[in-house]
């Protein structure tokens, strides 16, 4: 037990923080949120958080009020005293406004970090940013977690006999050629246009992937129609299977079905967002075991670089 440490949740990712608290062995600490009938939130710690290292578990999907809540979450632990807060992300949104890529639009992503730096957060915990330099939008201490530390061990059960990675843009690649890296196989490009927000133009492959089994991997899955478009168009160019690996399941608008009705033999998914319904064709995986290391050893002052494929091709190239 850790005398000072105190972990609780909104309400939005209870699930995902027991599971931590479990794998972390500490009990979840009490926390009363409610809304009043104008749906305004009301936040109170039920228990004494005074000179405590408070570790606030929440991912700030839709709607807008699981933000509010963390928000609101750290400015109490701040005015009863808590020695220090830690905002415990695991799906930042906004991620995807991190530019200003057109006139007169925001950047969702700094404001955010804006937010939780004024509300008073003293450190982030998150995993796999939609884009790395959203970083360097905070000035407090951020650790940036990889889902790979997950999907790698699961890969390489599935012993598949002609692997191949696929990055389902450009922006993705250098993320895929560390993966394909590590396996020490090929990869290729899926190349997309897109006309507008969640609605692709065209898309090319880039490499081939003729008999091969191909594992598509990116940071989130939103309404599927990338995903599943890639996983047609590598069917067509002669790959012999597609299944997808996704850390964030956004799955709105009509995802299920896409996926659902896709060529995809599988997607996988990790618990950072709870799924809104089952699918034959999801399957999740916890990344409670990975919080509960990121969470102990910067309680511990620690370093987590262990938790980074970067560690483990390092290790696998000094066993060679």
């Amino acid at each position: 037990m850790h005398s000072n440490l105190q972990i609780f949740s909104g309400t939005g990712s209870e699930y995902l923080a027991r599971q931590i608290s479990l794998r972390f062995g500490e009990p979840l600490g009490k926390v009363k949120i409610q809304k009043f009938s104008d749906g305004e939130i009301g936040v109170e710690f039920q228990e004494s958080i005074r000179g405590q290292y408070v570790f606030i578990v929440q991912s700030t999907f839709a709607p807008t009020d699981n933000l509010m809540e963390l928000l609101l979450m750290i400015d109490a632990a701040k005015r009863a005293s808590a020695e220090k807060v830690v905002a415990v992300i695991p799906y930042y949104g906004y991620a995807r406004q991190d530019r200003k890529d057109k006139p007169r639009v925001a950047i969702g992503s700094k404001l955010v970090a804006n937010m939780i730096v004024a509300a008073g957060a003293d450190r982030v915990i998150t995993m796999d940013l939609h884009a790395p330099q959203i970083q360097g939008y905070f000035d407090i201490p951020m650790d940036h977690l990889d889902s790979s530390a997950i999907y790698i061990p699961f890969i390489e059960e599935l012993n598949l006999p002609n692997l191949t990675f696929a990055a389902p843009d450009v922006g993705s690649a250098n993320r895929i050629r560390e993966i394909a890296s590590y396996f020490e196989v090929d990869m290729v490009i899926c190349d997309k246009h897109r006309k507008r927000a969640n609605e692709i133009a065209s898309m090319v492959v880039i490499g081939d992937v003729t008999d091969r089994d191909i594992v598509l991997i990116d940071d989130i899955v939103d309404t599927g129609g990338t995903l599943c478009k890639s996983a047609s168009l590598l069917l067509e160019k002669g790959a012999r299977s597609v299944r997808a690996f996704c850390t964030h399941p956004v799955l709105s608008g009509n995802a299920y079905e896409n996926i659902e009705n896709s060529v995809m033999e599988e997607l996988v998914v990790c618990n950072t967002i709870p799924l809104r319904k089952q699918s034959n064709k999801i399957r999740v995986v916890s990344v409670a075991d990975l919080f509960a290391i990121a969470i102990r050893n910067a309680y511990e002052n620690k370093s987590i670089n262990s938790l980074f494929i970067r560690s483990a091709l390092k290790k696998k190239k000094e066993n060679v």
